[in-house]
């Protein structure tokens, strides 16, 4: 069976949305600022985590039927804990909230009076925003209409209108790029992209792509991948035809501006320039709805997971307490979140990539059943390692050993820590294998 093209678009519109939240606008402008005359370079390694892992991971999500089956490969004690752990992450504990303060911090707050209480008015902000957002979710049946026929174009049409009128009036003065971006800047891009969440995002997303599909009368699991596939590469697309313009904002503002505290600052700053003061009204178009369509799918997916896995509280309750607590964390302000976000995202971002990718080449390892736990728990572990190092949480001589790993500085080092599991996994079986013959023959 086939959706026609009308179904197939909305549904990528959908995805896309889903993806392209409050990290997406913020971020790429912010690179642009900074990278300046190597803003290119360094897009290319953003897109890699903002964009191509992203679109596998749904794909691979669905291929597997869900998150904790496709985790339960490296063990079910850890599948629960790393699954809980993302859901956490990109929703309540960070996600969500960061959907809520980026609209206010980027186009209520800097158009406030001087003496107007901030705290006060975030407060009720973000009560209102929680509140439509509690009132899509309850009624979960009516997200595609209204994600991927209303708020999705409507988005789109903002964003295209705000990179013409650059284009046509905005000053552009390219400048040397900053300090970690001169030397390294691809890589520095790279680690950029973690910043989005999308590609732990995309582990939750990929199985609300599948049950939509679902109910669009795609029954066959095969159909489902297909259409997962195609609905991945459209969106991810966009996403990146996006994430440039974005970019080219930022780069073109360079030497325009100083750069700012984050990327919310920054393209204030760019659209201030191109419509002046009037500009507020279409800056909070555009942060809301795109803020708002990730919000109203993360607070969705997540409640639909944890009433499954907690089938004594229903839906609702879980819809009505993420959104509480999350409005309670969003009020901790859009800097405090985004400092509590490195370090989760420094740990889970790993082990993330490493699961996709063992995913899409699952059929690799039929016969290595060491694969998965040694290569993903190992990334975990040094992840975890790693990222208490950077915060000067450090184990004396064993931390001065993880320094001598390849890659170490630039925050690489697990590629090579997974690489060298994973080869000591398959020596593992290897070893099994010759020990098991031995002993039959015997």
């Amino acid at each position: 069976m086939k959706l026609n093209k009308k179904n197939m678009v909305v549904i990528s519109f959908m995805l896309f949305s889903l993806f392209f939240g409050a990290g997406n606008l913020i971020f790429p402008p912010f690179l642009g600022q900074n990278a300046g005359e190597h803003t290119f370079t360094a897009m290319a390694g953003f897109l890699l985590t903002a964009v191509v892992l992203p679109v596998l991971g749904v794909i691979v999500v669905a291929r597997f039927d869900g998150l904790d089956k496709l985790s339960g490969k490296a063990g079910k004690r850890f599948a629960f804990i790393f699954t809980v752990l993302i859901y956490l992450s990109i929703g309540p504990g960070l996600g969500i909230p960061r959907a809520a303060s980026v609209p206010f911090e980027m186009a209520v707050s800097p158009y406030l009076p001087n003496d107007a209480n901030r705290t006060l008015w975030m407060v009720l902000y973000s009560a209102l925003f929680f509140l439509v957002a509690l009132w899509l979710c309850l009624n979960p049946g009516k997200l595609v209409q209204r994600i991927g026929r209303v708020l999705t174009p409507s988005l789109l049409i903002l964003l295209v209108l705000l990179f013409i009128s650059f284009m046509t009036k905005g000053n552009v003065n390219v400048a040397p790029a900053l300090d970690s971006y001169q030397s390294s800047a691809f890589l520095k891009g790279f680690t950029e992209g973690y910043n989005t969440m999308d590609t732990i995002a995309a582990l939750n997303f990929g199985l609300v792509i599948s049950t939509t599909l679902v109910s669009f009368g795609l029954n066959e699991k095969k159909d489902r991948i297909t259409h997962t596939v195609y609905a991945g590469i459209f969106a991810g697309s966009i996403l990146a035809i996006v994430y440039i313009m974005l970019s080219y904002m930022g780069m073109c503002s360079s030497g325009v501006y100083a750069v700012q505290e984050n990327g919310a600052w920054t393209l204030r700053c760019i659209v201030q320039q191109v419509f002046g003061d009037g500009g507020a009204v279409l800056l909070a178009a555009i942060f809301t709805l795109a803020c708002l369509t990730t919000c109203v799918g993360l607070i969705n997916s997540i409640s639909q997971f944890f009433s499954i896995l907690f089938k004594k509280v229903s839906y609702k309750v879980w819809v009505i307490a993420i959104v509480c607590f999350s409005f309670l964390v969003c009020n901790l302000g859009l800097n405090v979140i985004l400092s509590i976000s490195v370090p989760v995202l420094n740990i889970v971002y790993p082990v993330s990539i490493v699961l996709i990718l063992l995913g899409l080449t699952d059929t690799l390892w039929v016969d290595h059943s060491y694969v998965y736990p040694f290569t993903v728990l190992g990334t975990a572990v040094f992840s975890v390692l790693h990222t208490l190092d950077t915060l000067g949480i450090t184990f004396g001589v064993f931390s001065d050993a993880l320094k001598m790993i390849p890659l170490y500085s630039s925050g690489f080092g697990w590629v090579i820590v997974a690489s060298g599991m994973m080869l000591v996994s398959i020596l593992v079986d290897k070893m099994k294998n010759i020990h098991a013959s031995e002993t039959q023959n015997a």
